[in-house]
């Protein structure tokens, strides 16, 4: 029986996520290229100040240890 209520349990979970993800799919779209553009150069300056922060880290430990 408790078997059984997991079983309903699990499946009302997934029959929950899949309506969320419809709703989520039917208000997202398809970016243009200009959107794509910007968001592919924040991005990559992004992971340039973070690499060049750990960069800088990484040598200032290296000068005091």
């Amino acid at each position: 029986m408790e078997q059984e209520n997991q079983k309903r349990s699990v499946f009302s979970k997934l029959r929950s996520f899949a309506t969320q993800s419809k709703r989520v799919f039917k208000v997202t779209k398809k970016p243009t290229k200009e959107e794509l553009k910007v968001t592919v150069k924040v991005t990559g300056i992004g992971i340039l100040l973070i690499g060049a922060i750990g960069f800088l880290i990484h040598i200032a430990w290296k000068l005091l240890g």
